[in-house]
């Protein structure tokens, strides 16, 4: 198992506020929400979007490519996209719905430290 990285301070991020870090060649996304921080990937599982350069609504964060919803807790999928037609209809043979990859996250004293696994 591997093991918690820091990967930001505390202050670095205020609540509302989302930002991609690299950690063992990976792109993680962090976000703030409350006192709470959140991580997963910053690739959207479908279509490949920076995740960061999407909108943060509480722990849903909203793809910049598709639409797709997701939420921070546990990577689910609140909406797929918000396509419709044939437009749908195509990406759903391409690509089907997953969810998004998360990391546990844990703050000691002023670090904000992520589990890249």
């Amino acid at each position: 198992m591997a093991d918690f990285k820091e990967l930001l301070k505390v202050d670095d991020l205020k609540n509302g506020q989302m930002k991609a870090y690299t950690t063992e060649g990976r792109e993680v996304l962090v976000a703030r929400v409350g006192g709470e921080f959140f991580a997963a990937d910053n690739r959207c599982p479908h279509f490949g979007a920076k995740l960061a350069e999407g909108k943060l609504d509480g722990t849903v964060l909203t793809c910049p490519k598709h639409a797709s919803q997701f939420d921070l807790k546990d990577g689910h999928v609140v909406r797929w996209t918000d396509w419709s037609g044939v437009k749908l209809g195509i990406a759903k043979v391409f690509k089907s719905p997953r969810p998004l990859v998360v990391y546990a996250t844990k703050v000691e004293g002023d670090k904000v430290l992520v589990r890249p696994t």
